[in-house]
């Protein structure tokens, strides 16, 4: 590769990140590969998408592109506040929630501060702790997820701020309502704790899953992210929302862009919010579909996480192998080395006949490398 001329110019933090590498897209493989009718279960999409409410809704507002979208969000804060009971002045809107993962590092970080982070955890928290010039310190995983104990002892005076994604992604694995109050009943004031709720509407009934809205009156260094791009099936248009003490929302709200969410995504996402019998319909595909992939591991004899959200990963042996053998056969994945998990892939729950085709694909590329 050619020397960048523009090196020497860049923040240390930025030059030590490499670019995210985001999941194939399904015209790329096709093109490479010379595939056709190839599945994408690699970027934890709604294999449902969007309700068909929110696709009417979003094409009605398409005469207003002319204009600028509303920069506060007054509907969509509207109906996030009655549909949680939260006050308006307690959300941040973001152009997905990793904006507003983005925003708290801003607001509170600097090259003075420590930000700890699990062991495979979201890319996005060392990717926002390096760019500020903050010291990560990423604890070890237990059971390929947080380590709530000892995250907390990583704590420390220059300690500014603590990421948690649960469920997590990119194992899927998940903490209890008792497990999380035991860490936040702990956690010094000066230290803002981000609770990455990404896939929450996607737990269902895992027993003990916390309620995490009614500890904002009890802890106001806590912040909540939860995303309308996956259950609700908006990834394309990013649109998240961070929920938190309002003086803590004031100071978020100072660092964001304005006009940050686009007005098709404010309109679909105030519509995605009405119509949660799709939400329902979506957590009864995935419910199955993730029985269905996990008989199929357990029969093919692969060790796999057990997770809440909308994917699983599983040991293939040689991740990237299989990975690349999976392309040729038109299914899409996610390798999981970046995560220094190179044994392992992360499959996306897909419908059913999208799980079939995965599922027979793998078994036979398995037999290929044997």
């Amino acid at each position: 590769m050619a020397k960048n001329l523009f090196y020497p110019l860049a923040l240390a933090g930025v030059r030590e990140l490499a670019p995210y590498q985001p999941g194939k897209p399904i015209e790329e493989l096709e093109r490479e590969y010379g595939v056709e009718n190839a599945i994408k279960l690699a970027s934890n999409e709604n294999p449902l998408g969007a309700s068909p409410l929110v696709t009417e809704a979003a094409y009605r507002a398409l005469k207003d592109i002319s204009r600028y979208p509303d920069g506060s969000g007054y509907a969509l804060k509207a109906a996030l506040s009655s549909y949680l009971g939260i006050s308006a002045d307690q959300i941040t809107l973001g152009n997905g929630s990793s904006d507003l993962l983005e925003f708290v590092a801003r607001v509170f970080v600097s090259h003075e501060h420590e930000v700890v982070y699990s062991q495979y955890c979201f890319a996005m928290y060392p990717l926002f702790t390096k760019i500020l010039g903050a010291q990560g310190q990423v604890v070890p995983a237990k059971n390929f997820g947080h380590d709530l104990e000892a995250m907390a002892r990583a704590i420390n005076k220059q300690t500014r701020l603590v990421y948690i994604a649960n469920p997590n992604n990119p194992t899927g694995t998940w903490l209890s309502a008792d497990e999380l109050e035991a860490f936040l009943s702990h956690i010094p004031t000066h230290v803002l704790v981000v609770l990455d709720e990404a896939y929450y509407e996607y737990v269902g009934n895992h027993i003990n899953y916390p309620n995490s809205l009614a500890w904002l009156k009890i802890y106001p260094n806590l912040i909540i992210t939860r995303t309308f791009s996956k259950a609700y099936g908006l990834a394309s248009l990013r649109v998240g929302y961070g929920l938190s003490h309002r003086d803590l929302a004031d100071l978020m709200n100072r660092v964001r862009p304005p006009f940050n969410v686009n007005s098709l995504a404010l309109v679909a996402a105030t519509v995605a919010l009405q119509d949660q019998d799709h939400i329902q319909r979506s957590q009864i595909i995935n419910r199955d579909g993730m029985a269905q992939l996990a008989l199929a591991f357990t029969t093919m004899n692969l060790d796999y996480i057990p997770s809440a959200g909308n994917f699983v990963a599983v040991d293939v042996g040689e991740g990237g192998k299989v990975y690349e053998a999976l392309l040729r056969h038109g299914i899409i994945v996610r390798p999981m080395v970046s995560y220094d998990l190179p044994r392992h892939l992360r499959v996306t729950v897909g419908q059913k006949d999208e799980n079939t085709r995965f599922i027979q694909a793998l078994a036979a590329v398995l037999e290929e490398l044997r």
